[in-house]
């Protein structure tokens, strides 16, 4: 048997030769074998054919270390590769270093072990980071199935299904517990939803047929000129409404644009006539003052008869004009009360003089001034009766006015009698 060549000759005569006949040798360190015969051809060029297979084993060998080396191959992948050269390089028909190629494929067993190793450190690292992910999104999704966020928590338990779909499973028995925990939360959640908008949806459509009522009410209403009853009457409707809570979402703008429009038609036609009304009131105003000031034309008084008369016909017109704005109505009644005062006082002194004659005057007046209460009074009735408050207090108010002159005008009568 031919000894191998050492390593100061490593070319392909160190690993093989060719006989006489063709005949090629590799050498290995289970000995020599024949790996094949090319006949007919120098003994380089026949040995160059089996190096040139022994150079495609050790180019695979070499693919196989940088794949492994770089991770591209799995530890699992890369033993299945080492077995199949293993026996590829033994069998070889090939010249050149195989007992080599043969050390440097089980030089890479420990590396593949360490690699398995890591993988299954990185894999336990992993299974732990996605236990503890989805038993948070476990806890998350049990908190959002106990609470009662109807809108968001559809939105969140949409996302945490992708997020828990992105993750790889646990093992069978930990992954399916833990499953089991998230979809029964999501199931007591959307259940707990549908009965929360069932129970909704009962409360908006019995609120619809109230509403419908209501905007019925409205409308009725909405062409009344008795302005105070009604006024109160939409006031009560208003709190009707806002007791009935929220239609479907596709009535109740709806239902509130008619209810809220009847209430515009009322309220603009009431507004209309208020100002209508105190337009006139103004215009009353003007008149009484136009009065004053004949009645404080009156002043001083000169004769008392001729003044009484004079004011008399004053007072007459004064009534017939009718109600002033609120705020006129005391200092145009102080003036007038001034006039009547300035009058009484000369008839006081007349009557000194001409008592029958200032007994019958103080009569006359109480007689009109009695007449003109009763008409201020049933004025102040059935303004309170139709609602219009106001109209009532100044009517009263009036007629309070005018009771004091009556009571004047008794005690003068009285005085005048005694």
């Amino acid at each position: 048997m031919t000894e191998r060549a050492g390593p100061e000759d490593m070319g392909p005569a160190a690993f093989g030769r060719v006989d006489s006949d063709g005949t090629v040798y590799v050498r290995t360190s289970a000995g020599e074998r024949v790996v094949g015969q090319v006949p007919g051809v120098p003994a380089d060029e026949a040995l160059g054919f089996f190096t040139r297979r022994f150079e495609a084993l050790e180019l695979e060998v070499s693919l196989l270390e940088r794949r492994i080396a770089t991770g591209a191959v799995s530890p699992d992948d890369a033993v299945g590769s080492i077995n199949k050269l293993r026996p590829a390089i033994a069998e070889a028909r090939a010249v050149g270093d195989l007992d080599g190629l043969q050390a440097r494929l089980e030089t890479l067993s420990p590396l593949i072990a360490n690699q398995r190793a890591a993988r299954r450190a990185e894999r336990a690292r992993q299974q732990e980071e996605t236990r503890v992910a989805k038993e948070r999104f476990v806890a998350e999704a049990e908190r959002l199935a106990a609470g009662n966020d109807w809108r968001g928590g559809v939105n969140r338990f949409r996302a945490l299904l992708e997020e828990w779909k992105a993750l790889p499973r646990l093992d069978r028995a930990t992954d399916d517990q833990l499953w089991h925990r998230f979809s029964g939360a999501r199931t007591t959640y959307t259940r707990r939803r549908k009965a929360q908008f069932a129970q909704q949806n009962e409360q908006r459509e019995a609120a619809r047929v109230i509403k419908e009522k209501l905007v019925t009410e409205a409308e009725a209403l909405a062409s009344s000129t008795d302005w105070g009853p009604t006024t109160g009457a939409y006031r009560d409707l208003m709190t009707r409404w806002k007791a009935a809570g929220p239609a479907p979402r596709d009535v109740d703008e709806l239902l509130w644009k008619r209810f809220r429009g009847a209430q515009d038609r009322f309220f603009m036609a009431k507004q209309a006539a208020l100002s209508e009304q105190d337009s006139e009131l103004r215009e009353n105003a003007q008149a009484k003052e136009k009065l004053l000031a004949e009645a404080e034309a009156l002043l001083p008084v000169r004769d008392p008869g001729v003044a009484r008369v004079g004011y008399r016909g004053i007072l007459d017109r004064w009534a017939a004009i009718g109600k002033v704005p609120r705020d006129a109505i005391r200092p145009l009644e102080s003036r007038l009360r001034a006039v009547d005062n300035a009058i009484k006082a000369a008839e006081e002194k007349r009557w000194k003089r001409s008592n029958p004659e200032a007994k019958a005057r103080a009569e006359d007046t109480a007689a009109k001034l009695e007449t003109q209460i009763a008409a201020l009074e049933a004025r102040a009735t059935q303004a309170e009766a139709r609602g219009d408050h106001r109209a009532a207090r100044e009517a009263a108010a009036s007629a309070a006015t005018y009771r004091e002159w009556l009571a004047q005008a008794q005690r003068t009568a009285s005085d005048l009698g005694g």
